[in-house]
């Protein structure tokens, strides 16, 4: 199993066996597929076991108590609950059991002892952070009615737009300080040259290619994930999926699971086949997310989510579209392509998509708020293409936060440039 120095020592002095059956098997469990994890889930588990490891014995045994005690009520022993294993029947085993809301108690309780100290770790080790979302121009309502969820959390910020130019080149000129044609790197570009402290520490996710549009096309050391690229690949799910239902024997839910693990990108689907991580984080986010394969949006917001909470990047432009209707009748098959399931003519759907990026947004947002590497550090622009109002959330110290008169979209892009130091 290939794992980390560090994690392989607490291995090799039985550390793990020390430990109540139920928590060093899930720990196991999740360890187990190293080479899946992105490097902040590594960090995250080599900080837990970091801290487990250099405290008081007999503080980590009265830890650990409550939960050893709910156990022997459980009836778990190493006869039907191994070592360094996790399984499904494992996973039944806890849920059947009568005592099973004193497990989760305890758990719960044994981390809300251990998540202070992990996260003031985190917050020592803090950095300048950003995240750019971007709405759509064809939405049909204007800045007044946008982010109406959260926008009491942040501040509106006039943007001084100079005629149709600046609406063409908006994007260009926010993400990069310049036109489309100019040539210009973009933030994520700049950070990931300069700054990025892993493959996985800027991501750009989107509905369609706004976003990779305005890139350079030089070296990557980014993330981009495009509903719109990925289209032979969410093709290809769609119909291995079905054919999994239809011709063979898949007795439940487990089984399916098992068989859908096996679907990873292709070379030919996406750039980024050959990473590991990304790759099985992709399949996830597509044949997990309630929608994800079929709404360009829901795919966005979904891949989001999951890229804030399990790679914590430092840099982030999100871009959300314009959704299709969903068509009659496939609305409730998730695993079926809707432009050859109906005759029905394909139709966009402007006021659906405005209404799910009301929710969508407030997701993203939310989801920052979870997690120490985001908070008190990290500025935020919400931002529709075209419109005269942006969204700030920003620490006090961001000099956006002081200003009243309308900003350019040039000075947007300094701005974040200074914020992030590139």
């Amino acid at each position: 199993m290939q794992i980390s120095p560090t994690i392989k020592k607490f291995l090799d002095q039985g550390f793990f066996d020390q430990l109540p059956l139920t928590f060093s098997t899930y720990c196991f469990d999740q360890i187990k597929d190293w080479e899946l994890l992105f490097e902040a889930e590594r960090s995250q588990f080599e900080r837990l076991f970091g801290l487990l490891g250099r405290s008081d014995p007999a503080l980590v045994q009265e830890l650990f108590l409550p939960l050893r005690q709910v156990e022997k009520k459980m009836g778990v022993s190493e006869k039907n609950w191994p070592k360094r294993q996790f399984t499904l029947d494992q996973v039944d085993f806890l849920n059947r059991s009568a005592h099973y809301p004193e497990w989760r108690k305890a758990i719960a309780n044994i981390f809300s002892r251990l998540n202070p100290m992990l996260e003031e770790e985190v917050v020592r080790s803090g950095r300048p952070r950003l995240v750019v979302v971007t709405c759509p121009a064809d939405l049909p309502v204007g800045p007044d009615r946008m982010w109406a969820r959260f926008r009491e959390q942040g501040k509106m910020i006039p943007l001084a737009l100079s005629g149709e130019e600046d609406v063409r080149d908006f994007l260009p000129q926010l993400l990069t300080g310049g036109k489309r044609n100019d040539g210009r790197p973009t933030l994520a570009e700049l950070y990931s040259r300069e700054k990025a402290r892993s493959e996985h520490d800027v991501w750009i996710i989107e509905a369609g290619t706004q976003l990779s549009s305005a890139l350079t096309g030089g070296s990557q050391r980014f993330v981009r994930l495009s509903y719109e690229a990925l289209q032979a690949y969410r093709t290809r799910l769609m119909i291995e999926v079905d054919r999994l239902v239809k011709t063979q024997d898949i007795p439940g839910p487990r089984q399916l699971g098992a068989k859908l693990k096996e679907l990873r990108v292709l070379a030919s689907e996406g750039e980024f086949a050959a990473d590991p991580a990304l790759s099985e984080f992709l399949r996830a986010v597509l044949l997990s997310g309630n929608g994800t394969l079929l709404i360009n949006n829901t795919f966005v917001e979904w891949a989001t989510i999951q890229a804030l909470r399990r790679a914590k990047p430092s840099v982030m432009l999100v871009s959300f579209g314009i959704r299709n209707k969903v068509k009659p009748f496939s609305s409730l098959l998730i695993y079926t392509e809707q432009e050859t399931t109906t005759p029905i003519p394909t139709q966009v759907d402007t006021l659906g998509s405005y209404v799910d990026l009301e929710v969508f947004t407030h997701y993203v947002w939310m989801e920052l708020e979870k997690y120490p590497e985001y908070r008190r550090n990290t500025v935020c622009y919400f931002v529709g293409e075209g419109m005269d109002e942006m969204l700030l959330l920003a620490p006090p110290d961001f000099p956006l936060r002081n200003t009243e008169s309308p900003v350019g979209l040039r000075h947007l892009f300094s701005l974040a440039k200074d914020w992030i130091g590139v």
